[in-house]
């Protein structure tokens, strides 16, 4: 069953998430429209290669035009209206870079296929008899919700039948006092003592009803306070906490649907409750007496329902989308001054007398308070709109507002700018806030909410050290509004550190860091002494200011370089698992010394700032001692003329008056090469008796780049690498590699 088919079965909740990950740069209709055409592609493969990610950009656009055929058809304006704008939206942000618009298709297949394992998990859990703590507290507090139902409807019930009751009561009473003022049929004393008799007991029990009723309502607002604490002190952190760990790479587990459902129940709990108040003030109004239990309680209960209403609204309002630059959606909360970005806001109490009236106004940095503390802050103002409206979305029936448009500026200094500031621009901490009102008959409510801090960038090349300060709040700090965190940023434990590294790598690629990887990384960022001990403190300087090689690199910079050279150009082969990484050079020559002449395994360079890797291989010397060898490590710009698992199958040693030889035959720990890459080699090997005679014949000789590594004789003397006369015959074979007539290009790197 195709993927998009799976998710459309999915319940709202995973939905919702399915939602999050589309916006208007890539709409969720292209994923509608052209689901089968997406899914038949590998875009993976297409993110690593510029050729064919601008064919398929231009694919993508022709079905586009196709599906823009079939609404003429049907007469479909409106459809036809946003097709071309879909169209000129994907023209003008990905034309000239077609490898963003794979890369975000690729992201997106891999978060939907979490989502839809995540519920198959879900689903599996909740019909095994364990069940899990957290579905057994949203089942608590989804009883607590249903028995507040419960009560609220009760209550309607004996108000109606108190109505009732006072009705008859002054009926009775008003038709006896008028009989006894008429001179027509005047009672006996007995009939009046008995009329004022079942007056009387009327009345006891019209009291006892109130006395009832007041108490249902005390019970009410006791057990909506209760709910209403879970729900403000318990969940809501909870979820902007789930939320915090999403934006740096987390699981994305954000979702507000169940939330929304709990909090709207709420309020219409509250509206129903102070409408009966208003009802039994109207009842008192008509009859009252002594120690009236309504009379004395109602206006009590009325501030309490209004207070409680009041701050259900209040703290209803968030984020739940964090602002994001839509050209890099795996790095929320980095944005770059005139570039622009995305939010989004909602409102959890969905009341449809709330539809459009609430005008959301953003705002940056209101709060500079803390700031002016810090001399040559920088200040920064939002151009673009920045008001919004709230509205109910017919796609997922939430009441939100989308800011799609916003850019940042900064607001320059009058006179000469300060060099005073302690605070790197990639450590300076901002936030938008958003602020609306709610005006209704006898109540106005300020709603306010707050983003994550961000960081703002006045260039691209700044986004990996402010993407560093982004890791580094969100892992140890939950309070919004501290922006001068980084004057004294506290330390983190190896133990979550751990977790953030491993996210960096499976947000973007399928496969985070193994255990042994992550211990490489331990002996390279605390040293050996250290053995990755979980409680280790790890402060910011040593993260990602202090040199943590011999070129002077920081480790997070480090790991960046490597995050990206794998996004470019080793997606494949790291989620297939070929790329062991992160592996000392020790390390790797005690793991290779007990190996078969030509295993290699493939690790990270230590030093390059930008991200390489190199291949490093054994052989037997004739003194029975192995060696190792490594070729100098290939980045992404050596990467983007020939694929690395091509390198890997071509690559050849060469020695003056020697046939090249080729050192690389089994992957760490004994794979054939061709078994572990074959499939992902850009071409293989044609067979002569199944050419096409046919096909016309190219006038050109076909060619391609062969990796080459000058070695000296000594070496190959010394190495028990068989020289036999069968590798006379190893460049014919190589030019057989690719049919008849095939030109071998060297490319020759010392040894």
């Amino acid at each position: 069953m195709a993927l998009w088919h799976q998710l459309q079965q999915l319940d709202s909740s995973y939905l919702e998430q399915v939602d999050q990950l589309y916006d208007y740069v890539f709409p969720m209709e292209i994923r509608q429209y052209l689901s089968q055409w997406i899914e038949s592609h590998d875009w993976d493969t297409v993110a690593t290669n510029i050729s064919l990610a601008t064919v398929r950009f231009h694919e993508l656009l022709a079905h586009l035009d196709e599906q823009y055929s079939h609404f003429s058809l049907t007469n479909s304006f409106l459809l036809q209206h946003n097709i071309r704008k879909i169209k000129r939206n994907l023209q003008e942000h990905f034309g000239e870079d077609p490898v963003q618009m794979a890369m975000i298709i690729a992201n997106c297949l891999k978060e939907e296929k979490k989502i839809l394992d995540s519920a198959i998990k879900t689903e599996e859990i909740a019909r095994s008899s364990q069940g899990c703590v957290i579905m057994e507290k949203q089942k608590q507090l989804d009883n607590l919700v249903k028995e507040l139902k419960n009560r609220v409807q009760e209550v309607e019930q004996h108000i109606q039948a108190l109505e009732d009751v006072q009705d008859e009561h002054d009926f009775k009473r008003k038709t006896l006092q008028s009989q006894m003022e008429s001179e027509m049929n005047p009672l006996t004393a007995k009939e009046i003592q008995q009329e004022n008799l079942m007056i009387r007991t009327m009345f006891i029990r019209l009291n006892s009803m109130r006395e009832v009723v007041v108490t249902q309502l005390v019970h009410v607002l006791k057990l909506v306070k209760t709910i209403q604490f879970t729900l403000i002190s318990v969940e809501l952190p909870e979820w902007k906490q789930r939320q915090q760990m999403a934006c740096i790479g987390g699981p994305p587990k954000a979702c507000l649907d169940q939330l929304q459902s709990w909090f709207t129940t709420v309020a219409e709990c509250l509206q129903q409750t102070r409408q009966q108040l208003n009802k039994l003030q109207e009842l008192v109004l008509k009859f009252s007496y002594d120690n009236d239990p309504i009379a004395v309680s109602v206006s009590t209960l009325q501030e309490q329902a209004l207070a409680l209403f009041t701050n259900l609204l209040t703290n209803s309002i968030v984020v739940e989308r964090q602002p994001c630059m839509p050209t890099h959606p795996q790095r929320p909360l980095v944005l770059k001054t005139g570039v622009q970005f995305t939010v989004k806001l909602r409102l959890l109490v969905m009341l449809l007398e709330l539809n459009c009236q609430l005008k959301v106004t953003a705002a940056f940095d209101t709060d500079v308070t803390e700031k002016s503390t810090v001399k040559g802050f920088r200040r920064f103002y939002i151009v673009g709109t920045s008001s919004k409206v709230m509205n109910i979305e017919e796609s997922n029936g939430c009441m939100s507002a989308e800011f799609r448009h916003l850019q940042l500026k900064e607001q320059k200094a009058v006179g000469s700018r300060t060099n005073e500031n302690p605070l790197l621009i990639m450590e300076e901490l901002h936030s938008i806030s958003f602020t609306t009102q709610l005006n209704q008959p006898g109540l106005s409510i300020n709603l306010t909410t707050t983003s994550l801090p961000v960081v703002v960038i006045s260039h691209i090349n700044q986004l990996p050290s402010a993407w560093a300060s982004v890791l580094w709040y969100n892992m140890l700090c939950t309070d919004c509004q501290s922006l001068t965190f980084f004057l004294n940023p506290p330390p983190v434990k190896w133990a979550e550190l751990t977790k953030v590294l491993s996210w960096q790598f499976s947000s973007i690629t399928k496969r985070g860091l193994s255990t042994e990887q992550l211990s490489m990384l331990a002996d390279k960022l605390l040293g050996p002494e250290a053995q990755g001990d979980p409680e280790t403190q790890i402060s910011w300087s040593k993260f990602m200011k202090l040199a943590a090689n011999e070129k002077g690199v920081p480790f997070w910079l480090w790991i960046d370089g490597i995050l990206d050279l794998i996004k470019r150009c080793l997606l494949n082969i790291w989620n297939d698992g070929l790329i062991m990484g992160f592996v000392s050079r020790e390390k790797e020559k005690a793991m290779l010394g007990d190996k078969h002449t030509g295993t290699f395994l493939l690790r990270f360079s230590e030093t390059c700032k930008e991200g390489g890797i190199t291949i490093t291989w054994v052989e037997q010397s004739q003194t029975g001692e192995p060696q190792t060898h490594s070729v100098k490590p290939y980045t992404k710009a050596d990467l983007a003329s020939i694929t690395f698992p091509d390198i890997i199958r071509n690559y050849r040693l060469m020695a003056a008056g020697n046939i090249p030889e080729c050192p690389l035959l089994y992957l760490y720990p004994d794979i054939p090469k061709d078994m572990a890459f074959g499939r992902h080699y850009s071409s293989t090997p044609q067979d002569p008796d199944k050419m096409d005679v046919d096909k016309p014949i190219d006038p050109y000789m076909m060619r391609r780049i062969i990796p080459v590594s000058d070695v000296s004789v000594t070496r190959l003397q010394d190495s028990i690498l068989p020289l036999s006369p069968e590798a006379f015959g190893m460049l014919e074979d190589i030019n057989k590699d690719n049919g008849m007539d095939t030109l071998v290009m060297v490319e020759t790197t010392p040894y």
